[in-house]
C-alpha cells in the first residue's frame, strides 16, 4: 500500500527533509525524501543528543575555538547527509539530491558592526569557501539586503544557491533577477541550479495577529496564496530560458503553527510541484494518516472573493518588514545559542 508521503512524491512534489540528523535522513529516504537542509537549531539539537561527543572532543583537542568547532561539525553533518543523497543527485544529473548549508547567521545580527557592503562581501567569501569541492551542496543565503547583494557574484562563480527567508514577491524577484544576472555571466548554463525558499506558515501567524479583519474564509490562506503566486511567477520566468536544470520554489515552514490546523494543511495545499522541506515531526504525523492520498493542488487557487479580500487587506510591504525583523532575529539567535552550547560542551567534555 502507498504511504501518504509516497503519494505526495507521486503528485509531483520533491520531498526534502528539514534536518540532517543521520537517523531522520535514513528514515525519510524510505518515505521518498531526496534532499535536506540544515540550520543552527538542527545542529544544536544533534549536539545536545550526545551522539557526536567523540567528534566534538577530537576537534576541541585540536585547539579549535568554539566557533570553528561549530562550523566544522556543521560541515561534517551536512556532508554526511550529502553522501546519503549523492545517488539522487547523480541519477537526476543535478536536478535533485541536494543538502543546504547555511552561511553565518551572525551577519544578520543586530549587533553586527559590518556595513551592508561588507556583509555582502563576507557572504561571497563564505559561499565560495563552504561550496568548494561539493557537487550536491546548496549554499543558503537569506533574502536580506546583504544576502541579496551577494547573489549575482555567487551565481557567477558557479555556486548552487538556495535563497532563503523569502516572504514576498518583491524579495523573490530581487533574488531571482540577481541570480539570473550572475548565471548569464557563466561560460555554460548546463549546471546552473537555483531554488527559492518561500516561508509559508509564518505568514498566517502574522495575519492572524496583524490583519484580524480578514474573514474566516481568508484567514489562514494568505501563506498558501502567496506561495502559489510566487510559484506561478517562477514557472513563467524560467519557462522560456531553455535550461537543462529546473529553477525551483521550495515551500518552507510547512509545519503548522495553529494547533487547530491539521498537520498536512500546507503540505496538501502545495502538493504537486517543486520542493517541500518538511520538519521530521510533520512527516511523521502525515505518515500516520491512514489512507491519506495527496493530489496536485499547488495550481488550484481559492475563490476570487478570497483573493480579492487578501489583496484588499494585506499590506505585503508591512508584512515583509515585520517578518524580516523577526526572521533575522530567529536567524541569528540560534547560532548564538549553538556557540554557547559549544562552550558548555567543552567544559563537560574536559
Amino acid at each position: 500500500m502507498t504511504t501518504p508521503l509516497e503519494s505526495l512524491v507521486a503528485s509531483g512534489t520533491k520531498l526534502w527533509l528539514d534536518s540532517v540528523d543521520p537517523e531522520f535522513v535514513r528514515e525519510n529516504r524510505q518515505f521518498g525524501a531526496t534532499g535536506a537542509t540544515s540550520n543552527p537549531i538542527i545542529i544544536s539539537d544533534l549536539i545536545k543528543s550526545g551522539r557526536f561527543d567523540g567528534e566534538l572532543k577530537s576537534l576541541m583537542d585540536q585547539g579549535l575555538n568554539d566557533e570553528d568547532v561549530a562550523w566544522q561539525m556543521t560541515d561534517r553533518l551536512v556532508k554526511s547527509a550529502q553522501e546519503s543523497f549523492a545517488d539522487v543527485n547523480r541519477s537526476t544529473q543535478g536536478n535533485d539530491g541536494y543538502v543546504s548549508f547555511e552561511l553565518d547567521p551572525l551577519l544578520e545580527d543586530a549587533s553586527c558592526p559590518l556595513s551592508v557592503a561588507e556583509r555582502t562581501e563576507r557572504y561571497i567569501t563564505l559561499g565560495k569557501k563552504w561550496s568548494a569541492g561539493h557537487t550536491n551542496r546548496m549554499i543558503k543565503v537569506p533574502a536580506t539586503p546583504a544576502g541579496l547583494g551577494s547573489l549575482e557574484e555567487l551565481a557567477a562563480a558557479g555556486i548552487t544557491l538556495n535563497v532563503t527567508l523569502i516572504f514576498t514577491m518583491r524579495q523573490y524577484h530581487a533574488a531571482r533577477d540577481a541570480v539570473w544576472r550572475g548565471a548569464t555571466r557563466r561560460s555554460s548554463l548546463d549546471g546552473f541550479k537555483s531554488v527559492y525558499s518561500i516561508f509559508v506558515s509564518r505568514i498566517d501567524v502574522y495575519t492572524k495577529q496583524h490583519v484580524p479583519e480578514l474573514s474566516a474564509e481568508a484567514q489562514g490562506q494568505v501563506g498558501i496564496v502567496n506561495s502559489q503566486r510566487i510559484w506561478t511567477d517562477n514557472n513563467k520566468f524560467w519557462g522560456n530560458k531553455g535550461l537543462k536544470l529546473h529553477q525551483e520554489i521550495i515551500f518552507a515552514s510547512t509545519g503548522t503553527k495553529d494547533p487547530n490546523d491539521p498537520a498536512d494543511k500546507y503540505v496538501a495545499a502545495l502538493a504537486g510541484s517543486d520542493i517541500q522541506t518538511n520538519p521530521p515531526s510533520t512527516n511523521a504525523d502525515i505518515q500516520k494518516m491512514e489512507g491519506k492520498v495527496f493530489e496536485r493542488r499547488v495550481d488550484q487557487f481559492p475563490p476570487k472573493n478570497v483573493l480579492d479580500e487578501i489583496d484588499q487587506y494585506v499590506d505585503f510591504a508591512k508584512l515583509e518588514s515585520v517578518l524580516m525583523e523577526e526572521g533575522t532575529r530567529k536567524f541569528a539567535d540560534p547560532h548564538k545559542a549553538l556557540l554557547k552550547l559549544m562552550g558548555d560542551k567543552r567544559a563537560a567534555l574536559k
